[in-house]
């Protein structure tokens, strides 16, 4: 039996510098994995009649009660494994889920990351880091990064990485109001902006770089933030109830709808958790911090 967590993700900075003929986006964002995480489990199943068996044996949110298994990231990363290498050995596959869904924490994405490298290891198929990202790519722009973890500028459409040294360490609040956000209608709603003010990605990556903590908080912003606050007022109470409450930025990740905020002093984070809790504006909150090492 193999074990491996799934970490989500935080966007310090994302913008959208274009769209690709065959209807992707060019991104340019700083990605984060952060210490809130999915488990998963995988185990051969000889007597198994099917060759992927997917239990999901607990979901906070609920979010996954009316999705087919087959729809399940995890089972179509596990189907893409074991198609692109010819394995015919029945797996089975345990997903304990704990990071919110169609939240802009790439718990998906992370989770079909967790199961390439999983089944990498359970089946001995020695793919390299290249290997599992090009099988990740066909899953979401998402999944290359989720599978190297850490700090890193991502362009392209999530194919072009490149590994930079984590923020300073910090405690971070992440927030998820009562609400989902489709990533897919977030950037159909893009599309039709006109006017955006974009962020400062070479700010942003100087400022890790330096180790300035202060102006990474400064340098923060999120393209998204343009399609998702006007339809969701809450994510700008959330973000300003966090400033207010000693959080040195607060940002969207991805599409929305959570709100993470940036805290050197963990009291000040428990708080305003507390806090946030009680006048309802969260329905699922967490303290932790940044990390690097995935694996």
């Amino acid at each position: 039996m193999i074990k491996r967590k799934a970490y989500a993700k935080i966007n310090l900075s994302l913008d959208i510098t274009g769209k690709r003929k065959d209807g992707y986006h060019e991104l340019s964002t700083v990605m984060q994995t952060v210490n809130l995480f999915d488990l998963l489990t995988f185990d051969v199943y000889p007597d198994a009649s099917v060759p992927i068996t997917l239990n999901i044996l607990d979901d906070p949110t609920g979010g996954l009660d009316d999705l087919r298994k087959e729809d399940n990231l995890v089972y179509k990363a596990a189907k893409l494994v074991l198609e692109s290498h010819n394995i015919n050995t029945p797996v089975i596959i345990s997903l304990k889920k704990n990071i919110p869904i169609a939240a802009g924490l790439g718990g998906g994405s992370s989770d079909a990351a967790a199961t390439i490298r999983g089944l990498n290891s359970l089946l001995n198929l020695n793919m390299s880091f290249d290997e599992m990202c090009k099988l990740g790519i066909k899953l979401g722009a998402d999944v290359p990064f989720c599978i190297m973890g850490g700090t890193a500028l991502c362009r392209g459409i999530g194919d072009k990485m490149n590994r930079i040294p984590n923020p300073p360490q910090c405690y971070l609040l992440i927030a998820k109001p009562k609400i989902s956000v489709s990533t897919k209608h977030a950037y159909e709603e893009y599309d039709k902006l006109t006017d955006v003010d974009h962020p400062d990605l070479e700010m942003m990556v100087d400022a890790i770089l330096n180790q300035d903590l202060l102006q990474v908080s400064k340098s923060m912003g999120n393209v998204l933030e343009y399609v998702t606050i006007p339809e969701h007022p809450v994510i700008k109470q959330i973000k300003k109830y966090l400033i207010d409450h000693g959080a040195w930025g607060a940002l969207m990740s991805g599409s929305g709808p959570t709100v993470f905020g940036i805290f050197m002093d963990h009291l000040f984070a428990a708080k305003a958790e507390k806090s946030l809790v009680e006048n309802g504006l969260a329905a699922r909150t967490f303290i932790t911090t940044y990390i690097n090492n995935v694996n």
